[in-house]
């Protein structure tokens, strides 16, 4: 049976980890993102606005300074979807704070059998795996522990970051498609 966590201790797991957060994002788009100032004005002007001191950047400068990694592979559609573009867009804030956001397109994503989940992996022992609705809404995130399914979280992440590709070669190819 799943173990949904409260989502008040969501962000506990990013300051709790010792070496490594690493995530896969599978999804063409976030409710969340959509309904954004952000993602609105991204809309507008094809920038994203420098939000570079919100709390999320601020919690990776400090784990990144402490040693410790944080990364995660988008998979992309080609062509890659408006909030697609707008977190290719964001990824560079975050990327100059530390984390190390790379992308990976969805027909290379088939090929590697790589499954439609999206998932946090902390330290290679606990995940959580992101649950959404057809609408893209967030559900929750089930903590998950069984050695098994982290073994297979472990292969998938393996398999995603060999073949990703980092954010500013990715946004100059897609750039010089458009």
């Amino acid at each position: 049976m799943a173990r949904f966590i409260d989502d008040d201790t969501f962000g506990s797991y990013f300051e709790s980890f010792e070496h490594s957060a690493w995530r896969l994002e599978t999804r063409s788009g976030y409710a969340s993102d959509r309904i954004g100032k952000k993602y609105r004005s991204f809309l507008e002007t094809g920038t994203v606005p420098d939000d570079s001191q919100r709390p999320w950047c601020a919690n990776v400068r400090t784990q990144t300074a402490r040693g410790k990694r944080i990364e995660r592979v988008r998979v992309v559609d080609t062509p890659p979807t408006p909030e697609q573009l707008f977190l290719l867009a964001s990824a560079a804030g975050n990327n100059e704070a530390g984390e190390d956001i790379r992308n990976l397109r969805r027909a290379d994503a088939e090929r590697l059998r790589l499954p439609s989940v999206d998932f946090w992996l902390f330290d290679a022992r606990r995940a959580l795996v992101l649950h959404f609705d057809v609408d893209d809404e967030y559900l929750g995130a089930e903590l998950v522990e069984d050695p098994d399914r982290i073994v297979r979280f472990c292969q998938i992440r393996e398999a995603a970051w060999h073949y990703a590709i980092k954010r500013d070669e990715f946004a100059a190819q897609v750039a010089s498609t458009v």
